[in-house]
């Protein structure tokens, strides 16, 4: 499918408007965060079908967040806070600003979705990787975080493994977060590979795109609790025995638990997810598919 050709602009614009119906509807999305989601969904759309991938996000991403939300009400006070597990414009863009981007420069100076072969399509190998990664690392991080902090055994913070904390921690770690990690990049892995079909692109490195997204699913992970847990601030009330991200979600008398007050949640997601989608890109993409 050709980048930003009629059949292209259409698809995104229903893809798009589905997003943000959806995201209002199901109470995924503020009405604020739909219209951004409704730019970022038909932007990413109109250069290939890979940017349908957003669709699986989004999709995967509200479904568990949404899971068992009476339960994480009882250890998240952000959420009881804010009343809501909508996700406004920051929270949009810090999943899908830089892929935005990417796909965009790859649309215009690339033309259309090319098998991933960094000896003949070295550019566009590239910023292709570089999608993969930002958006197996958005999925991942999501389902650890969402499923994660469901884990029967407590939370161990990522920087110092002895030290139990309270879940919902930011840089807490659990097997079980490590397993959805893993799990939420293998799919978006398979996803695109499956969107590859579909557009006739020629699956010839099925194996290693799985191996790749996973990698790319756990590293990022990886870096978005090693930032949590030093410069992003958690805060815990042992009366309410509730978790949260700064001093100003609670008025309350809290405790630190770990980290420095200096990026906000989104902050953080931006950062891990700029790191990974790099090392996906430039220097894990060459690595996986040689």
């Amino acid at each position: 499918m050709q980048p930003f050709s009629l059949k292209a602009n259409a698809i995104g614009f229903v893809v798009a408007t589905f997003l943000s119906w959806r995201g209002i509807k199901k109470k995924g999305l503020t009405r604020s965060g739909a219209a951004t989601a409704f730019c970022v969904g038909f932007l990413l759309v109109c250069t290939g079908l890979r940017g349908f991938n957003l669709l699986v996000f989004y999709l995967l991403g509200t479904k568990a967040t949404k899971f068992r939300k009476e339960i994480k009400q009882k250890m998240d006070g952000t959420v009881v806070l804010s009343g809501t597990i909508a996700r406004g414009p920051s929270q949009v863009l810090a999943c899908s600003l830089l892929a935005v981007i990417l796909s965009l420069v790859h649309g215009i100076y690339c033309g259309e979705e090319k098998p991933i072969d960094f000896g003949e399509f070295s550019v566009a190998s590239k910023l292709t990787c570089g999608v993969v990664a930002h958006h197996a690392t958005c999925l991942a991080d999501t389902l650890a975080s969402e499923l994660g902090i469901l884990a029967t055994s407590p939370p161990v913070l990522i920087i110092q493994p002895w030290r139990g904390v309270p879940p919902g921690t930011n840089g807490g770690v659990t097997l079980l977060g490590c397993f959805w990690s893993g799990f939420g990049g293998l799919l978006m892995g398979l996803f695109t590979i499956a969107f590859d079909f579909i557009s006739g692109i020629s699956p010839l490195h099925v194996v290693p795109m799985l191996a790749f997204s996973t990698c790319c699913g756990l590293l990022g992970s990886l870096l978005d609790s090693l930032l949590g847990a030093t410069i992003q601030q958690s805060l815990y009330d042992p009366d309410s025995k509730l978790a949260y991200q700064s001093n100003d979600d609670v008025k309350s008398a809290t405790k630190v638990v770990s980290g420095s007050n200096i990026l906000t949640n989104e902050q953080v997601n931006l950062v891990s997810v700029a790191a990974t989608t790099f090392l996906g890109g430039w220097v894990l993409g060459p690595f996986f598919f040689p």
